[in-house]
């Protein structure tokens, strides 16, 4: 097998100049949070106090981040190695992925400089999902920084010290299977406690299940649609046969997804809800459609070696599953009481600005990283 090479080019791009300036913007109005609190730059409430950089940038976030978590599963424990050349990759996204997830925590949480009391115990409430959720991700994101810690290493020709790390990798590789199939459900868990203030289109006490099932058909997709842009653009080794191959499992998972998703909403009664033409109702069509569509199309052979067709088809899944948790997190929830949310201007320049932390640093690790199979 070739080893990976580091793409090389021109850093300072266009692209990265760009989102360099969203960057800087995401500063100021970072400083200005943490001079004068979340009330300075979020419309956050009593009613609401959780919106946007939780719902996009952590509860989405990780799941786009689940790529190394999804090709871990296929390779370590269904024994497909065949797809090990896109492991490097996917661990790459998922590190991203949960690094600035647990960035956005640090912002959101209102006393930051306490929030090393979630790791004591004498602290801790053992019947929270909360609490769960927090030190699971704080542990997988330790864990996913070792997992890609033989990167650096290659790079810096620490080939002894590189064989060393691997020998005992198998542990973290456990942990790295282990970690997201706990608090990704869990992520589904605490919207069950929030009963009746979710809408009955998302509301099930299948959410923990969903939220398992739509991470990892989100972190496939995540994978082909990094390696269809990426080879799009940069010299890389051809993986479409394996991209076709790994296609072939979206039609199987999403129509489970799918079946669970509609026998449950019918059977607690609630499909009507869906043909109302009200916003919730708009929203429940438009997620299962995007998966709908691209599970019809993906069952043709054909259309999985077409890698237009994939790459589109990736896109649908990825935005039904960012759709999907937005729903159950912000759009499908009703505090009561009057609250209503809408993200403020400082919110959504915040998170852009961390989506651009996310893609600079892509572009450093493509470029000077042995990340890719060079062709």
């Amino acid at each position: 097998m070739k080893e990976e090479r580091p793409l090389g080019g021109r850093l300072f791009t266009p692209t990265f100049l760009f989102c360099l300036l969203f960057f800087i913007i995401a500063l100021f109005l970072l400083a200005k949070r943490f001079m004068y609190g979340l009330g300075a730059v979020t419309n956050m409430s009593d009613g609401y106090p959780w919106g946007l950089w939780i719902a996009f940038d952590v509860v989405v976030g990780t799941a786009f981040g689940c790529g190394g978590y999804a090709i871990a599963l296929l390779i370590y424990v269904f024994n497909k190695g065949e797809y090990h050349p896109l492991i490097r990759p996917a661990l790459m996204t998922s590190l991203f992925g949960y690094s600035l997830a647990g960035l956005a925590v640090f912002i959101d949480v209102g006393r930051y400089w306490q929030m090393y009391n979630i790791f004591l115990p004498w602290y801790a409430n053992p019947n929270s999902v909360l609490l769960e959720v927090a030190l699971c991700i704080g542990a997988y994101v330790a864990v996913l920084w070792i997992e890609f810690t033989p990167a650096f290493l290659q790079k810096m020709g620490a080939d002894s010290a590189k064989k060393s790390l691997e020998k005992i990798m198998f542990i973290f590789i456990a942990l790295g299977i282990l970690l997201p199939t706990m608090h990704q459900s869990s992520l589904g868990t605490m919207m069950v406690v929030a009963g009746s203030k979710l809408s009955p289109l998302w509301w099930t006490p299948w959410l923990p299940l969903l939220f398992l099932i739509s991470c990892i058909f989100m972190g496939f997709a995540i994978v082909i649609f990094e390696a269809s842009a990426t080879s799009s653009r940069y010299k890389i080794a051809d993986e479409s046969h394996m991209l076709s191959k790994l296609s072939g499992i979206f039609p199987w998972m999403l129509g489970i997804y799918l079946i669970i998703r509609f026998a449950d909403v019918a059977i607690r009664g609630h499909l009507g809800l869906a043909f109302k033409g009200d916003l919730m109702g708009n929203m429940f069509l438009l997620e299962n459609l995007l998966l709908l569509v691209p599970m019809c199309i993906l069952f043709m052979p054909a259309s999985r070696n077409n890698s237009r067709i994939l790459f589109f088809s990736a896109i649908s899944i990825i935005l039904a599953g960012t759709l999907y948790r937005f729903n159950c997190y912000l759009i499908g929830f009703n505090p009561g009481g009057g609250w209503t949310y809408f993200p403020a201007a400082g919110e959504i320049l915040i998170t852009v600005g961390i989506v651009s932390i996310e893609i600079m640093a892509f572009l450093w690790f493509i470029k000077r990283l042995p990340i890719y199979h060079r062709a």
